[in-house]
């Protein structure tokens, strides 16, 4: 039995309505990606309001490693609302912070004691990350990476590199943020990996003398792997010679696990694929399910640096989505999600391949654990980006009811962050849809896509 189900237009009826309520009281910016109102989750699975059905591979961009709605987390969720729902906690303490923070430093690698202090969002762990580390060290300057995403406040959008549609009229931004080259293999004009880092790692120091002074630089913000970037895997020598580089010039290195976090990448936290120990971690995005938490982990003495309420929040470490961390962890661990990411990755990077090997307009395959992805090209030799065919597959895949995304600085690269709790069932019959998305694609580009599809009862 198909797990698809697209039996309506796409919008359907009552999609259709609240869409056109949506236009008259959202803020334009805020535009959906599935034109179809969702009513209720399932595990991988996603139910609109008309009956539809469709086999979610963007997982909330990452937030769903556990699935939507697993029971251990609503469970969690509507106990702790049943107690209380907030004091802060810094005003009334209560256990579920501790615990939690007490897990993810556990958790946390290298040998080091760690410190956690819980925020809201991924962007408010960078920016506190940053204050951490300008507070520890007493430099004001921090480097990051092209291609990299941190987040959509100041700083955090200072750090991320991608004028559309992040950084379009908004400036000026934060100041003394600096940018170096990340090792983006497949469009390196070096023959190898290795002598692709090696450049990046020359440029870095090229920058130390001609743009700021090293012992002014607070920190190095890198994500292990880029997520909104395109899924871009850096070389294996990269992260350690990079980590080499800053304890030279007493630089923090801060790990932006964001989206890499929770077992994405076959490992709790993606630097472990390196043998890097990060001064700070950020996490957020799977941490609560979609619960709004984050938080940053890092070597105590390091946190400590701040003085007292010197970081912090109203609403940050909330009771609620520390339950809801809590379970995710437990589920995490219980359900060995971990190990079911490496499978996840092994079978999108198998059917991939294939499908690369099928389609020219396949330019490469790459990823981390279950962070899988392809690169679309307009032509293999030239490697012209293709936005306009992942935007096709997307749609296509989307009317045969296969949520996907898309990334990438050119917005050519369709980037899989399922659930991890997808079966195997639904993971085949997704690969079966995006398959045929990819090879209707190629066939006809600019063909539109039919408004109607059925694809199963």
């Amino acid at each position: 039995m198909n797990q698809t189900r697209v039996l309506t237009q796409l919008p359907g009826p009552r999609s259709q309505e609240i869409l056109r309520r949506h236009g008259q009281v959202v803020a334009r910016a805020l535009s959906v990606h599935l034109p179809a109102v969702i009513d209720r989750g399932e595990g991988a699975l996603l139910f609109d309001v008309d009956g539809n059905r469709f086999i979610d591979l963007a997982g909330g961009i990452g937030c769903l490693a556990v699935g939507h709605a697993h029971p251990r987390v609503v469970r969690a969720i509507q106990q702790q609302a049943a107690r209380f729902t907030h004091t802060d906690y810094t005003v009334v303490p209560y256990e579920g912070y501790v615990e939690l923070a007490e897990r993810l430093a556990r958790s946390a690698p290298g040998d080091s004691a760690k410190k956690v202090a819980l925020f809201n969002s991924g962007a408010e762990a960078v920016e506190n990350a940053v204050k951490i580390a300008r507070a520890a060290t007493g430099r004001p300057a921090v480097v990051a990476f092209e291609g990299a995403f941190h987040g959509r406040t100041y700083m955090a959008m200072s750090l991320t590199s991608r004028v559309d549609p992040y950084k379009r009229d908004f400036g000026p931004f934060v100041p003394e943020v600096y940018r170096a080259p990340f090792p983006y293999v497949y469009r390196s004009p070096y023959p190898t990996p290795e002598a692709t880092a090696d450049d990046c790692i020359r440029q870095l120091e090229r920058m130390f003398a001609l743009h700021v002074q090293p012992d002014r630089v607070a920190a190095v913000v890198v994500e292990p792997v880029q997520g909104e970037g395109g899924f871009v895997v850096p070389p294996p020598d990269f992260l350690p010679r990079l980590r080499e580089l800053c304890d030279r010039h007493g630089i923090l290195l801060i790990a932006d696990e964001v989206q890499t976090g929770f077992g994405r990448t076959g490992r709790m936290w993606a630097v472990e694929h390196f043998g890097v120990e990060p001064d700070l971690i950020t996490a957020a995005k799977a941490i609560a399910s979609g619960m709004p938490l984050s938080a940053v982990i890092g070597r105590a003495e390091i946190m400590d640096a701040v003085p007292d309420s010197g970081i912090g929040g109203t609403y940050v470490g909330n009771p609620v989505a520390c339950a809801a961390a809590l379970a995710v962890l437990d589920v995490i661990e219980q359900e060995g999600l971990i190990e079911r990411a490496v499978h996840i990755g092994e079978q999108l990077t198998e059917r991939f391949r294939a499908i690369q090997r099928e389609c020219n307009i396949v330019g490469d395959v790459r990823g981390l654990g279950s962070m899988v992805a392809m690169e679309f090209v307009l032509d293999r030799d030239t490697r012209t980006p293709a936005p306009a065919h992942a935007q096709s597959v997307i749609r296509r895949a989307m009317h045969d009811g296969v949520l996907l995304l898309k990334a990438g600085i050119y917005g050519n690269v369709i980037r899989i962050l399922a659930p991890l709790v997808i079966t195997d069932n639904q993971l085949h019959e997704a690969l079966d849809v995006i398959h045929r998305a990819v090879a209707e694609t190629q066939r006809r580009p600019l063909m539109e896509v039919p408004q109607t599809k059925g694809t199963g009862v």
